[in-house]
C-alpha cells in the first residue's frame, strides 16, 4: 500500500492538473482508496468504463487509513473517499467542515462480512487463549482508534465481559497486521479482506470469529463526498454516483448465491480486483466472501447511530453532532432513479 501524505497528495494533485478551476470543467475526479476488498465498485466502475461513459476521468489515490482521507476532503483537494463512518468524520462535521456520507460502500450482515478476528495460533495451542474472556490482557491491533472497525472490537470484549481498559490497544494498516501476528508483536487483530486472507496465508494465525457473529448488521464503509465537489460540480457528482452504483450491480451479478464468483463474469471481477487491488494473485480475491456492497447504495443508519453513540460515550466526539448532519442521499437519489431498482442480471 502507498503511503499518502498530505503534502505528497496535494503534490500529486497540482501535477496532473486537478487543483486547478480547470478541475470541473474536465470533470477529473480525485478518489481516496484504502485498497479494500470493498473498493470494487469504484474498481470495476472505472475498467468498465461506466465513468467514461460519464464524462468522467477519475484519479486513484491510495491512502493507508481511511481516517487519513478527512483533512483533504475537508479542503476539497479530494474529491470522493472510500472511507467510512468515524469519530474523526463526525467531529468534523461538527465543527462545520462540509464531508458528505452519500451512499453505502459495503456492510457487514450473516454470512457476509469484511472482518474477522485473528489470534496467534501459539496462543491457542497453549490455551491462553479460548474464548473472547480471553481477550483480556492482549494487544490488539485495529485500524484507528473511532473507526467503524473500532466498535467491532468493543462488541468482541463486551461479549466476553472484557472492559476496553483491560486491553493493549495498537494501531496499524490492515495488511501490517499479519506481519505483526506472525512476527508475535501483537496477539490478535481486526483486519479487513482481503487483508484477513494474506494473513492466514502467512501461517501460524487462526481466525476466531466473523464481524458478523457479534455486529450482525454494521455500516462499516461508505462512499463519501467533499462539499466542494458537491456544490461546485453538482451534475459531476451525480454522474458520477450513477458509475459508481453500474459498478456495484456488475460485481453482484458476478456472485452466486453464496457470495462467491461465478462464471464468466466472476472472472472478470477476479481479473479486475487483481489489476487495481494491492495482491496480484487472483486466488486471493476468491478465498474470501465478499461483504455486501449493496447494489442500490442504501445506508444503514441505525448502525451508524449506534457507533456515534459508542464513540460519543469514549469521549471522542468533541462537538454536538448528529449522524443526520454528515448524511447526503440527494446524488444518491438521483441515480436509483435514473437507473431504476436493482434487478439482478445472469
Amino acid at each position: 500500500m502507498i503511503k499518502t501524505t498530505r503534502r505528497t497528495f496535494l503534490a500529486t494533485a497540482a501535477a496532473a492538473g486537478l487543483a486547478s478551476p480547470a478541475r470541473a470543467q474536465n470533470a477529473k475526479v480525485m478518489i481516496g482508496v484504502t485498497g479494500a476488498a470493498t473498493d470494487v465498485g469504484l474498481w470495476v466502475a472505472d475498467a468498465k468504463g461506466y465513468f467514461k461513459d460519464e464524462g468522467i476521468e477519475v484519479q486513484f489515490n491510495n491512502f493507508d487509513s481511511a481516517a487519513r482521507m478527512n483533512a483533504v476532503l475537508g479542503s476539497g483537494d479530494l474529491d470522493v473517499g472510500a472511507g467510512g463512518p468515524s469519530a474523526g468524520l463526525f467531529n468534523a462535521v461538527g465543527r462545520g467542515i462540509d464531508i458528505r456520507i452519500v451512499a453505502d460502500k459495503s456492510q457487514n450482515v450473516t454470512g457476509r462480512g469484511s472482518q474477522k478476528l485473528l489470534v496467534r495460533k501459539d496462543l491457542i495451542d497453549s490455551g491462553r487463549y479460548k474464548t473472547f474472556a480471553d481477550l483480556k490482557g492482549m494487544k490488539i491491533a485495529g485500524s484507528a482508534p473511532g473507526s467503524s472497525a473500532s466498535t467491532v472490537i468493543l462488541k468482541f470484549l463486551e461479549k466476553g465481559g472484557v472492559k476496553p481498559d483491560e486491553i493493549d490497544n495498537v494501531y496499524m494498516a490492515f495488511p501490517q497486521m499479519g506481519i505483526a501476528l506472525k512476527n508475535k508483536a501483537i496477539d490478535a487483530a481486526l483486519p479487513a479482506e482481503p487483508a484477513v486472507s494474506s494473513a492466514l496465508r502467512l501461517g501460524d494465525i487462526v481466525a476466531v470469529a466473523n464481524d458478523y457473529d457479534v455486529y450482525p448488521a454494521h455500516q462499516i464503509s461508505a462512499i463519501l463526498y467533499s462539499g466542494r465537489f458537491a456544490k461546485s460540480q453538482p451534475e459531476v457528482a451525480k454522474k458520477f454516483m450513477r458509475a459508481f452504483l453500474r459498478g456495484v450491480r456488475y460485481h453482484n451479478d458476478a456472485l452466486s448465491a453464496d457470495g462467491n464468483f461465478s462464471g464468466a463474469q466472476g472472472d472478470e471481477i477476479v481479473s479486475i480486483l487483481t489489476q487495481y487491488g494491492p495482491f496480484k494473485d487472483p486466488a486471493v480475491w476468491r478465498s474470501f466472501v465478499f461483504s455486501a456492497c449493496g447494489p442500490d447504495g442504501a445506508l444503514h443508519m441505525p448502525s451508524m447511530k449506534d457507533d456515534l453513540d459508542v464513540w460519543r460515550k469514549q469521549g471522542l466526539i468533541e462537538v454536538p453532532v448528529e449522524v443526520e448532519k454528515a448524511v447526503d442521499t440527494t446524488y444518491l437519489d438521483w441515480a436509483v432513479k435514473e437507473l431504476g431498482p436493482y434487478k439482478r442480471k445472469g
